[in-house]
């Protein structure tokens, strides 16, 4: 249950009881009523604005309907008091026997809960990664791939129909720059001797078994030939190798996407000539030249000569964009469109990607463009993803020598674990930067918010153990009654609280609230296992106490079984016991 939308429900049925009534007028528009926790949690469990919404169009003070409003509402069951607050904010306090069922629920639905049907089925498509195949994937490259693998996790916990998909830039110039760098080293690999990587190629040695490999099974036969003959083919079998790689290290880090489509494929199908015949039928296409930015360096796509040009200011966006240059080559951004009305095509209304902090520019021509292409019937997120800052003990990491400039991905995963780079990567919102600390990620202590949430789980899983792991269906007959404790109660809410975190954080595409919310509640548990360390009478276990041992049971099992649920959801594995 998500209690905010039930008790959300509450309020609008008694709303519509009182105007049946004849206490305030009929019609009212409900829509805008908010049902949430109070800020300070000493002024109640749920607060409701409704009486400040209603007030005007019913022609009533806001306390005075607040005070019509509240009588009914602390005459609900589960309700034990309704105060009137400030202008008009409606403050409950929920029974306890309220949040006893909650515990029991959770004990009763298991992993499921927190499941949601806020999507109602709908398909989203998530975009992430998309690095070009031109290397290893990076750092950098680390944050934007857990942010959109929890994100599209916690989209599907929300009942959305979740398609992951990476775009393959596998087109431009960046990929012949690839084949020539692989060229590079076939020829070292038949014996030829390189001083230095030429200026513009890529230098890392991840291509030295691409080239290996072509020597091995072509032996010499492009070594002198002519670029325009070899320069496919190694192109091609490049890709290849780096999608290859780039596969091996996403399913290091717990990733498989469901579609990988390729930019050259859409190219060769004629999905860009699409987009130019869709955008030109509806006069949203024209021949111009564009001002040169005021201020920076111009990007890559714009010339001091007329190009066609797309009318994304008609959508949103801060100038028009070109589609073609006046070569009659496509720019980057025209493939791009071609790659989401392909989405568009393949039914996705919605659709959100993952970029990095590189690509702030992008996001209102990206969104301009979609909603064009879908004449306003889809609609397009984009989280822009700030830098990580890799630190060891202190100081930034060395680079990566196999890789070249840069630390890899893989690196990254050898040197602290899977899940703790999925978990760190989510400790702070994706638009802010953060420093990630290889010493601090293994370091166990409070301080170390993944060490703080896993130590909760086993914690609790050391109690189960020591009763014996009794069947869940077991824990949810005991007599919740006996759990009394401030603290214990405190630990119920916020256990309740997660099945608003899954639709708050999947509305808002905000996947970093999960693994704060998981922190929080493992705050909440360590806190009340503190107080039994102190208060014999509030161990989990007591000998001398069946029924309050019983209860307490159920308390554990129940957040374990919440942990575990989030944890799920940011791709983690729950640890048993920590040594």
């Amino acid at each position: 249950m998500n209690l905010f939308q039930h008790f959300h429900t509450e309020v609008t049925r008694l709303i519509g009881a009182m105007a049946a009534d004849g206490d305030i007028p009929t019609g009212l528009e409900t829509a805008r009523i908010s049902v949430e926790a109070p800020r300070d949690a000493t002024h109640g469990d749920v607060t409701t604005n409704a009486a400040m919404v209603l007030a005007k169009p019913a022609a009533m003070k806001p306390r005075d309907l607040a005070d019509r409003l509240a009588d009914r509402l602390r005459r609900l069951d589960d309700v034990t008091e309704a105060m009137v607050a400030g202008p008009g904010f409606i403050n409950l306090r929920l029974a306890d026997g309220f949040w006893r069922a909650r515990l029991a629920e959770i004990l009763s639905v298991g992993g499921a809960y927190g499941d949601s049907q806020l999507g109602n089925g709908q398909s989203i498509n998530v975009e992430y990664v998309s690095a070009n195949p031109t290397g290893p994937l990076h750092v950098a490259h680390a944050r934007g791939a857990v942010v959109g693998d929890v994100l599209a996790r916690l989209m599907a916990k929300a009942g959305f129909a979740v398609t992951k998909e990476y775009y393959i830039n596998d087109a431009g110039a960046q990929v012949d720059v690839l084949a020539r760098s692989a060229h590079l080293r076939y020829r070292q690999a038949l014996g030829g001797e390189i001083d230095e990587i030429p200026e513009g190629m890529y230098p890392g040695g991840y291509l030295v078994p691409v080239g290996q490999a072509i020597a091995d099974s072509e032996g010499d036969k492009w070594r002198d030939a002519p670029e325009a003959d070899w320069l496919d083919h190694f192109r091609d079998v490049a890709t290849d190798a780096m999608m290859a790689q780039i596969r091996e290290d996403l399913s290091a880090l717990g990733i498989q996407h469901d579609v990988f489509t390729s930019e050259k494929a859409l190219l060769a199908a004629g999905a860009v000539d699409a987009v130019f015949d869709n955008l030109s039928a509806r006069d949203l296409i024209y021949t111009g030249v564009l001002e040169p930015p005021k201020g920076k360096p111009p990007p890559e796509d714009w010339e001091p000569r007329p190009q066609s040009l797309f009318r994304a200011t008609r959508f949103g966006d801060d100038v028009d964009r070109p589609l073609k240059k006046s070569d009659g080559a496509w720019t980057y951004f025209a493939n791009d469109i071609a790659n989401h009305l392909d989405k568009y095509r393949r039914g996705f209304t919605r659709m959100i990607d993952i970029f990095g902090a590189d690509h702030g520019g992008y996001v209102k021509r990206m969104k301009a463009a979609v909603t064009a292409v879908s004449e306003g019937r889809a609609e397009l997120d984009v989280k822009l993803c700030q830098m990580v800052h890799l630190m060891q003990d202190g100081q930034p990491m060395r680079m990566s020598k196999r890789a070249g400039n840069f630390v890899t991905l893989r690196d990254l995963i050898d040197e602290v674990g899977r899940d703790v780079v999925r978990f760190l990567m989510l400790t702070r919102k994706n638009d802010s930067q953060m420093e990630f600390d290889l010493v601090k990620a293994v370091e166990q202590s409070r301080e170390n918010p993944v060490f703080y949430v896993q130590y909760a789980h086993a914690r609790c899983r050391s109690v189960l153990r020591q009763a014996g792991d009794p069947d869940p269906a077991a824990l949810a007959s005991a007599d919740l009654t006996r759990l009394v404790d401030p603290a214990e109660l405190d630990l119920i809410k916020s256990m309740a609280a997660w099945p608003r975190v899954v639709e708050g954080a999947a509305e808002a595409h905000e996947p970093h609230r999960v693994a704060n919310y998981l922190h929080d509640l493992a705050s909440n548990f360590h806190g009340l296992w503190n107080k039994g360390n102190d208060d014999a009478s509030l161990r989990f276990i007591r000998d001398d106490a069946p029924e309050e041992t019983g209860a307490r049971l159920a308390l554990v099992g129940a957040t374990a079984t919440v942990i575990v649920s989030g944890l799920d959801v940011l791709g983690v594995t729950p640890v048993e016991e920590l040594r």
